[in-house]
């Protein structure tokens, strides 16, 4: 939140501010951005913009296929050399273009794009039917609510003074989380294109913010 979120309040509130000394003005606007942070981060948590409406679902990714069984090909070999053959026992794709499997000759899992394979060989009999299981998809943190280390309290941060007060993102993160904000177009990776994000408000006050904000403040008068 800037200062113009702050001035709201003063021309709500008139010269009743500006009339508190500067220590009250800082110890009511350090618990008026607290307040405001933990209420953004529970309103990002509830994936709720701040007129109450959803935020845009994430779009949902193919499963990707799964292959049961092995694959055998020719593929690059890094520097000069010539291709190596490639032995995976099971292996999965999504988007068509590259597949990740259990590369038995490099003792792990890698993944290769099919526009680079040299040629396609037959399975050695030794590993004909043979499978590792079903890959599981990766990635299970992208099925839970959006933007939940982006809305934690290490990048949604509150500071104030005895002038206002403000709550927001810095730094690099606020790059992205403006991108959200305004529904901007980025490039989810260097390799892909960039596409159009909806607009997901992760700042902005509500009704109650407004009202708890002034509540504070009477509270504050109350006291003085």
């Amino acid at each position: 939140m800037t200062g113009d979120d702050l001035a709201e309040i003063e021309r709500l509130a008139g010269a009743l501010l500006r009339n508190l000394s500067a220590g009250q003005r800082r110890k009511l606007l350090r618990k008026m951005a607290r307040d405001l942070a933990a209420s953004q981060r529970q309103r990002i948590a509830a994936q709720h913009q701040p007129d109450g409406s959803a935020f845009a679902p994430r779009k949902q990714k193919a499963q990707p296929v799964t292959g049961r069984g092995a694959a055998c090909f020719l593929y690059p070999a890094g520097g000069s050399g010539p291709p190596r053959r490639v032995i995976m026992k099971s292996f999965t794709w999504g988007t068509g273009r590259s597949m990740t499997g259990f590369d038995i000759e490099a003792g792990g899992i890698r993944t290769f794009e099919f526009a680079k394979v040299v040629q396609w060989l037959p399975v050695p009999p030794e590993y004909r039917n043979r499978t590792s299981g079903r890959l599981r998809r990766r990635g299970s943190l992208r099925r839970k609510a959006m933007f939940r280390k982006l809305a934690s309290a290490r990048y949604l941060k509150a500071q104030a003074d005895d002038q206002g007060f403000w709550v927001g993102f810095s730094g690099k993160v606020s790059q992205i989380a403006s991108i959200h904000q305004n529904g901007l177009r980025d490039k989810p990776s260097l390799r892909t294109r960039a596409i159009e994000y909806p607009r997901r408000e992760l700042l902005g006050t509500t009704p109650t913010d407004r009202e708890h904000l002034l509540d504070l403040l009477y509270e504050q008068l109350a006291d003085t």
